[in-house]
């Protein structure tokens, strides 16, 4: 198995976001899941979070997973 820890994305973390925030699913309002690890490793949680208050989207964490909310509806924690 291979060890990422020290993996290093060709892009940078400005096209990253770019790339993640122009999927379909992102653009048709919908939902997208990251693993955290990888916005840290890939964007850091400083430039993530700026996106996310630039484009007025959410975002929840479980688990070491990361959903975002593509659109800028409330989000309700049920349970």
């Amino acid at each position: 198995m291979q060890d990422l820890t020290h993996f290093h994305s060709p892009l940078s973390p400005e096209h990253w976001l770019r790339d993640l925030f122009s999927s379909k699913a992102a653009r048709d309002e919908k939902i997208i899941r990251r693993k955290a690890r990888d916005i840290e490793r890939l964007a850091g949680w400083d430039l993530f979070l700026s996106e996310l208050d630039r484009r007025g989207y959410h975002a929840i964490e479980n688990c070491g997973q990361v959903v975002i909310f593509c659109n800028n509806a409330p989000v309700h924690v049920l349970r």
